[in-house]
């Protein structure tokens, strides 16, 4: 197995993971959780949308969230772009200081899911993304390209990889720094994104692709992983696997869970491959506790319950400590 020797991991809790909660979390949570994700050590993260507040009043505060939240030379803050005006207002806070870093457009590689989505057809999302990147580049803020729908399409159905390479050539051709690929609805395997991922590879030698799954199966780690091995080294994440379908009000188009593969499962996993995230695991699995304070639910975190793998003596907690003491005993007859 070929993996990376280090990653670059993004934490998207704050935006794809907020989108699809129906409460409206506070500016003074948002801005806790994201200084506890600068704090755990990723140089990476999501932080909010410039959609229109009417049709995701989650993101309402995006312009104080920006205003407020710590900021290091070395994190990259990335926010998702859907539109002209949603940059226009993104251009006031980049020439008042506090902008961001990166910004996200999205195209869905399924042109009807595009127009259900968006009400573009790819042409017309094209024309407004490639005027978008001019003015983002023009300011020193890096893109990424995203191609939704990937594996597949609720819609739709199948997608060729011929509908997601016409996607990543605009945006290299319109000079995206990454291109991300994004299971809209969690419908990839393994099986898929290796020959999916690695015809794309060959097609675009070079592309720094970015490995986005959501979880609406239960395979976005799994998936990640097999991204990794291809030799991709950008992973998206969210605290307790929240994220996915933005809660506008509009038709559900995937059921179960809609959220992205789990940050505190995902670094755990990698620590233990000996993939460098540069992510302390004990503040991460903090902050996922903070996070379902907050949420008022419990998240999707395995290991937030089990706790990192031990490799030495360790005493028992005071919770486990019977069950262990049981099977010490059971083993050593």
């Amino acid at each position: 197995m070929a993996l990376p020797s280090s990653v670059i991991a993004c934490e998207c809790w704050a935006r794809d993971g907020l989108q699809s909660m129906p409460t409206l979390v506070s500016t003074d949570h948002k801005v806790e959780m994201i200084n506890r994700v600068i704090a755990a050590g990723f140089k990476k993260l999501e932080i909010t949308s410039f959609s229109h507040p009417k049709l995701l009043p989650q993101f309402a505060d995006a312009v104080d969230v920006l205003k407020r939240i710590d900021r290091r030379p070395d994190v990259s803050y990335v926010v998702l772009m859907p539109n002209t005006k949603g940059f226009d207002r993104l251009e006031v806070c980049q020439h008042e200081g506090y902008g961001a870093s990166e910004i996200i457009l999205m195209i869905s590689s399924s042109e009807q899911h595009n127009l259900l989505n968006f009400r573009m057809t790819h042409d017309q999302a094209m024309a407004e993304h490639a005027a978008i990147m001019a003015r983002a580049h023009a300011l020193g803020i890096k893109v990424i390209g995203c191609a939704g729908t990937v594996y597949g399409c609720p819609v739709q159905g199948d997608i060729s990889t011929a509908d997601v390479a016409k996607l990543v050539k605009f945006y290299l051709d319109e000079g995206a720094e990454t291109i991300m690929l994004g299971d809209t609805t969690g419908v990839a395997n393994p099986r898929l994104v290796r020959e999916r991922v690695g015809a794309l590879m060959a097609q675009f030698p070079g592309a720094e692709f970015i490995a986005h799954f959501h979880d609406t199966r239960g395979t976005g780690i799994v998936n990640t992983l097999a991204m990794l091995e291809l030799g991709v080294r950008y992973v998206d994440s969210s605290i307790g696997a929240i994220g996915g379908q933005p809660a506008t009000g509009a038709a559900k188009y995937s059921a179960g869970y809609t959220g992205n593969a789990c940050s505190e499962d995902l670094t755990g996993m990698l620590a233990e491959m000996g993939v460098d995230t540069g992510i302390d695991l004990t503040q991460l699995i903090d902050a996922g506790r903070r996070a379902e304070e907050i949420l008022g639910q419990r998240l999707r975190s395995n290991i937030a319950r089990s706790g990192p793998v031990i490799h030495g003596p360790s005493a028992p907690d005071k919770e486990a400590g019977a069950a262990v003491t049981t099977d010490v005993v059971t083993r050593q007859h």
